[in-house]
């Protein structure tokens, strides 16, 4: 098998289904599907999809009592170790999973496909008393490649602004997808990173703590937490080649927010998608993307890439009679 695995069951028959039942179901449940639903679908990894996946449990859970859908946050690469060990159905990733990951995942016949569901920006924050707006991807590295001794704001080359504070990081753990999107798109490699910062682990929350509570301080995460804060902090724009480009959902989708707009993915297994309540779930999840996304203050799909994720459905669906991809 390939490191990559064919879905013993095809997910475009799970969308046929949702909207099978959204006409045919006279409780109004929407996509939720029928109230005979039962078990239990346990979903874990990243901190960032975690307040999407979260709402779309409550609210399929919510038309289908008997069925309860738990959320973990153990970062995307604690996700993917559960994940592949079988120990959850859907893992949660803000990045997609790495060739180590799917090698153990093969090792152990975990079955699994990547959906994109939203798009992010991962952003820089900045205290708001701070007077630099922008920086470029090199003076971000300065600060946070893996030998540097930056130390104060005064030490980074070249800023748009005088400004002398000491610097302090904030940023998140090693098992963050977060993390690994960030250091190997600012540093160059995947997980190198200065250690002399504060790690706040899975907890987002720290970091709009502590960069709100420094005048010097800097810290990095998704989109959606910057939302949520942005009366308390201030994101900075990014020039990663082209001049000074803000996160935006505009900016994230037309790809001008380079190199920090990424995608974010659910992982379902396919032995998973085995149990019709885990059916049910990932066809609602994709359904009601849209708002799912906006409601966590995430990127939502362009058009473009609905239409990729329903061919790639499409694709595993003709292909798909119960056997899986030969080496």
């Amino acid at each position: 098998m390939t490191p990559k695995q064919w879905l013993i069951v095809p997910i475009a028959a799970v969308l046929a289904l949702g909207v099978t039942a959204c006409g045919d179901d006279d409780d109004d449940n929407g996509n939720g599907g029928g109230s005979d639903l039962s078990g239990t679908i346990r979903i874990d990894g990243s901190s960032t999809v975690a307040p999407l996946s979260e709402p779309a449990g409550e609210q399929f859970n919510a038309e289908n009592p008997d069925v309860r859908v738990t959320v973990g946050t153990s970062g995307t690469g604690g996700g993917f170790e559960k994940f592949c060990a079988g120990e959850t159905d859907i893992s949660d990733a803000s990045r997609a999973i790495a060739p180590e990951e799917e090698e153990i995942c093969a090792e152990n016949g975990v079955e699994y496909e990547e959906i994109v569901v939203a798009n992010d920006a991962l952003t820089v924050v900045v205290n708001p008393e701070n007077p630099v707006t922008c920086m470029t991807v090199e003076q971000l590295n300065q600060v946070w490649g893996q030998d540097s001794n930056v130390s104060s704001w005064s030490d980074i080359d070249g800023l748009d602004a005088d400004f002398g504070e000491e610097l302090e990081l904030f940023g998140p753990g090693t098992d963050s997808g977060t993390f690994d999107y960030f250091t190997e798109a600012i540093n160059g490699e995947e997980g190198v990173q200065r250690s002399d910062y504060n790690n706040v682990g899975e907890d987002d929350n720290a970091t709009v703590t502590g960069v709100a509570g420094s005048q010097g301080g800097m810290g990095y995460f998704g989109y959606s937490f910057f939302v949520e804060n942005e009366g308390t902090l201030k994101g900075l724009e990014i020039d990663g080649g082209e001049g000074c480009v803000a996160p935006s959902p505009e900016t994230t989708q037309d790809g001008s927010y380079s190199p920090l707009g990424r995608q974010l993915f659910i992982y379902p297994s396919a032995e998973a998608l085995a149990k019709p309540e885990v059916l049910e779930f990932v066809n609602y999840y994709i359904d009601n993307s849209d708002a799912l996304t906006e409601q966590a203050g995430f990127i939502s799909m362009t058009e473009e890439q609905k239409q990729e994720q329903l061919a790639k459905v499409e694709a595993l669906a003709g292909g798909g009679s119960g056997e899986t991809e030969a080496e």
